[in-house]
């Protein structure tokens, strides 16, 4: 049985003592599973709920791996989004940069030639969108020779986006033998297909798969008619016990719409979406990881892999489109540990999702003290995340 500490996964003292420092005290479940193999060279398929330490999981190891005699990219990391790329070069570069590894991150919307200077001048690890690295393979030399891994973070999300057809062209780049470690919420087909064409006997963790959200994160519903929406959530963000919330639309436009509407009335909201600038939505987001923000109003591009700790709160002012967009959203509170709070203003156009919710993960989201719904018998006591399907 593997105990609790990183040195007995095979980490060496060096590293180890990096991790210590950067407060990395305890390997989390999928760590304690995954490090092993991944330093054993093993191809992996990894499942995970929200929240569970996936992306130190797998950068951990990969920093440990990296020889740091050859200057060049010996680990290559897709992910679907600039923030994912930006948040993963965040986690490696923490322990990684100490421990004498070089990281770089690659995307869109950015100098492509300060890309391609800092590429010439030696990267070990490389973060990736899959448009900026194929703009680069094409247009110009990208020595990948000394490859070692390759791992495509979120590839339900890259099918979503479009991207897998990009993903095969850049696996099919990589002639020489690799690692590759796949990390997917779910496993739709084309994921299957790509998994079972690029990656020989490859281990399959699957942790939580069948459960909702972190057991620490209570689940409330407000029932209300669409023109009221906007009062609810007025009464929700003058709530006190509110140290940070991600309030979710459904368009770009309801996102400025409601910042409009809402930034007379509190301070330190602001709002972010996929159609704005990338340096604008960088600074948003580093302005709200610093606590300088306490409101931010955005679409999905902050529901999947967006690791903001110390979220309190998340208000479903429109309720998402689909029951897995709930969990996604759902989980950027109540992360590793931490306790949450997930709000839903959910009116009659919403019934059916709503319904799914419950049948397909098991959350009975409550009514919220003081709404209308908070006398209706089965409110009886809030919902915590981890409910197990039937």
């Amino acid at each position: 049985m593997i105990e609790g500490n990183f040195k007995d996964l095979g980490i060496n003292d060096e590293l180890a003592e990096i991790l210590k420092k950067k407060g990395f005290e305890h390997p989390t479940p999928i760590q304690k599973q995954t490090i092993p193999l991944i330093l054993d060279g093993k191809d992996l398929i990894g499942q995970a709920e929200t929240g569970s330490g996936k992306t130190a999981a797998c950068a951990i190891p990969l920093v440990q791996q990296v020889d740091k005699s050859v200057n060049d990219i010996q680990t290559l990391i897709l992910t679907p989004t600039r923030e994912l790329a930006l948040q993963y070069l965040d986690e490696v570069s923490s322990f990684g940069t100490p421990y004498g590894v070089t990281p770089f991150v690659i995307y869109g919307g950015f100098n492509k030639d300060i890309h391609l200077a800092k590429l010439k001048s030696g990267v070990q690890i490389l973060v990736a969108t899959p448009g900026r690295l194929i703009d680069i393979i094409y247009n110009h030399y990208l020595a990948l020779e000394n490859l070692k891994t390759m791992v495509i973070d979120e590839a339900d999300e890259m099918l979503k986006m479009g991207f897998i057809e990009d993903v095969d062209f850049i696996k099919s780049c990589i002639v020489q033998k690799h690692q590759t470690l796949l990390f997917s919420a779910t496993m739709p087909p084309p994921i299957k297909r790509l998994a079972g064409k690029y990656m020989k006997d490859a281990v399959h963790i699957k942790l939580n798969a069948d459960q909702s959200g972190p057991s620490s994160l209570i689940h409330y519903v407000i029932h209300a008619e669409s023109r009221s929406k906007d009062r609810q959530l007025s009464m929700l963000l003058a709530q006190k016990d509110i140290t940070q919330a991600i309030v979710f639309c459904n368009t770009r436009t309801r996102v400025k719409t409601l910042y409009k509407s809402l930034q007379d009335k509190f301070r330190d909201v602001d709002y972010l979406h996929g159609g704005m600038e990338q340096n604008l939505r960088t600074r948003i987001m580093d302005k709200f990881r610093a606590k300088k923000i306490k409101v931010v109003i955005t679409t999905d591009v902050m529901a999947r892999g967006i690791d903001v700790r110390g979220v309190s709160h998340i208000i479903n002012y429109d309720f998402p489109k689909t029951s897995e967009s709930y969990v996604h959203r759902t989980g950027r509170t109540a992360r590793l540990g931490g306790e949450g709070t997930a709000i839903s203003i959910v009116t009659r156009s919403d019934a059916d999702i709503y319904k799914e919710v419950s049948e397909k993960y098991g959350i009975n989201p409550v009514a919220f003290p003081g709404s209308a719904a908070e006398d209706d018998s089965s409110a009886s006591r809030p919902h915590r995340g981890r409910s197990r399907k039937k």
